[in-house]
């Protein structure tokens, strides 16, 4: 089953709510007692610095006659993990706005100047949270176990454990089993199956080899996870890591692993105790800016997000800790509760602009909020308060910089796909594309979708769904080639939206097991127009999906034919609102109304104006 499915009930929460040393300069505990099995006294070095030399050379240079990727493994994505979005956003407003004290009153300026149909907001501090620099290199923290059942974390000295243990060959997103001798006491349960993750993290019940963002959302939404350093890490390229499973610890240490495509490293060191107590350590050197450093009981919505750099910070029940960014984040919900502030809650959707470039891990994305609707996929829940609205608001797609889209919105902008599609692409978010589905075995499958499961997959006749996948042509003899793109709305989308009925929606087909694909392509991919492969044809009809999903509630007749938007263009601290992009702006909300409507062959309107 795929992590999705387990993960949905985790929402209804969310609605009720390089180099490898370190400085070894204290004792083992913060309270003058060093426990057993504890690190080496002052001045101690880090063991990783020996660890390191024995193979780390051999092992980079093994890597150096292969290119460098050109890019990361998010460059040229829409969006990445959306369906878990909503925790980030919120995380980033709590930790923005404990930073930055109690806001001001309201005044003359501050709320949103409408220039002609675009809400233009301009931040004060308050939009736009600065960046988090990462502050814990050659620091300690113990988390321990408080009356509440989370943990209040206190500072303590930096001194590795000299002990590493056994050297784990992980690769890129990787996993491998390493038991816990004893049950560990975590959030209230005792925990001893665990999984030592390449990504600076370990999980209890169950592995986390997953190549989606490492953020927020997964810390709290997957499994059970102690994370001193989640990043995109990479020990197949240089840095080693080892576990050390004891009776009296549970040491795991990360030495000088890079990033993923990156020479920068980390070297970090977790111990978990049998009293529930854990220490992360950090060496002094950690050139990685960019990491979240919690612990979470998984599956949940609750949290606390918190300044770790504090001599002593209370984390209650809930998960907790923080996320450390090298570059600015929009904080969406500070910027949906200025927009309510100033204008009525009569919007299903909020498209956000920015007058200068901040999303670094996609070309865009959007985070659905609410969700009423039964058989897409998508369980129940409703956050859409936490962002000012009483209930209206379903989603927001972050467009980023206006700057960066061509004058014609018709225009070739990211592969395939115009500003026009992007954005029905990120709209459609708030319907697609999740469907699971009864295979010709009769056994629960998700080959219809492909990258972070929120995608048609690049094999799935999607009929140009903007939502990616292909128009793929049958050729016969089990050869194919894709022939059209992000067109459109297939039928099978517009039954996810509300606007046909299950018997309006034809027999459709994906091609198993896809062989001699020139050029090459993964299932993961965008759309490609000219693809040829082999495969095996697999049809699929609209009852395999509501075998799964159950049928859609409400239905066609009941659904929405009308979505309303407003459109918002967020102006950086000390700077005016530039004429050309709120031009630019205005020219894509209003040629989106018409290819909105051609998209859903008639069926489906977008309004985008304020009034």
């Amino acid at each position: 089953m795929p992590i999705r499915r387990a993960l949905l009930p985790v929402l209804c929460a969310a609605a009720a709510f390089a180099a490898c040393n370190g400085n070894g300069n204290g004792n083992g505990n913060g309270n003058g007692t060093p426990p057993p099995g504890s690190g080496p006294g002052p001045g101690t070095p880090n063991p990783c610095s020996t660890a390191a030399a024995l193979e780390g050379p051999r092992r980079l240079a093994a890597r150096a006659s292969a290119p460098e990727p050109a890019t990361s493994k998010a460059a040229t994505s829409l969006d990445h993990n959306p369906r878990w979005r909503v925790f980030d956003a919120l995380w980033t407003h709590r930790q923005h706005a404990a930073r930055q004290g109690p806001r001001a009153p309201l005044t003359t300026g501050r709320d949103a100047v409408d220039i002609g149909e675009i809400a233009v907001l301009q931040d004060e501090g308050d939009l736009i949270a600065p960046a988090n620099t990462f502050d814990l290199g050659g620091a300690g923290l113990r988390f321990a176990p408080n009356p509440q059942g989370g943990y209040s974390v206190s500072r303590i000295d930096a001194a590795f454990r000299s002990t590493l243990g056994s050297l784990l060959t992980l690769d890129d997103d990787d996993s491998e089993p390493v038991a816990v001798p004893f049950a560990f006491p975590f959030f209230g349960a005792g925990q001893s199956d665990a999984f030592v993750n390449s990504d600076g993290n370990v999980t209890f019940e169950a592995e986390d080899r997953a190549s989606t963002e490492r953020n927020v959302s997964r810390v709290l939404t997957g499994p059970p996870r102690v994370a001193p350093f989640f990043a995109d890490l990479d020990p197949s390229t240089g840095g080693r890591v080892f576990a050390h499973a004891a009776a009296d610890q549970y040491t795991v240490t990360w030495c000088g692993v890079r990033g993923f495509d990156e020479a920068r490293t980390t070297t970090v060191q977790v111990t978990l105790l049998p009293d529930g107590a854990i220490e992360m350590k950090y060496g002094d050197a950690i050139a990685l800016p960019d990491a979240v450093v919690a612990v979470s009981p998984g599956r949940t919505g609750e949290f606390a997000a918190v300044n770790l750099s504090d001599q002593s910070v209370e984390g209650g029940a809930a998960a907790v800790g923080e996320r450390f960014a090298d570059s600015p984040l929009l904080d969406t919900v500070g910027i949906a509760r200025r927009f309510y502030e100033s204008h009525p809650d009569d919007y299903d959707q909020l498209i956000i602009w920015t007058d200068a470039p901040l999303v670094q891990d996609a070309f865009a994305y959007e985070t659905t909020v609410a969700n009423d609707i039964r058989g897409i996929g998508m369980q129940l829940f409703d956050a859409s308060r936490e962002f000012g609205s009483d209930g209206r608001l379903q989603s927001f797609a972050v467009m980023d910089f206006a700057g960066k889209y061509p004058e014609n919105p018709r225009a070739r902008v990211l592969g395939e796909n115009s500003t026009l599609s992007v954005l029905a692409h990120e709209v459609g978010h708030r319907w697609l594309a999740f469907f699971d589905f009864r295979d010709h075995n009769g056994d629960q499958s998700d080959a219809l979708l492909g990258r972070d499961l929120a995608h048609w997959s690049f094999f799935f006749d999607s009929d140009a769904s903007v939502m990616e996948g292909n128009d793929i042509e049958d050729l016969g003899g089990g050869t194919f080639r894709t022939v059209a793109a992000v067109e459109r709305y297939s039928l099978l989308d517009q039954y996810a939206m509300g606007l046909v009925p299950p018997t309006e929606v034809p027999p459709f087909f994906y091609v198993q097991s896809p062989t001699n694909v020139v050029p090459s392509t993964e299932p993961d991919d965008p759309p490609d127009i000219g693809v040829q492969f082999n495969g095996t044809r697999r049809d699929v009809l609209i009852q395999d999906v509501i075998a799964i999903n159950g049928e859609r509630v409400p239905a066609a007749g009941q659904a929405p034919r009308v979505h309303r938007q407003a459109y918002i263009l967020v102006v950086g601290a000390g700077r005016t609102p530039n004429d050309a992009h709120v031009q630019k702006v205005d020219r894509i909300r209003r040629e989106f109304e018409g290819f909105f409507l051609q998209a859903t062959d008639g069926r489906m309107r977008v309004v985008t104006t304020l009034r």
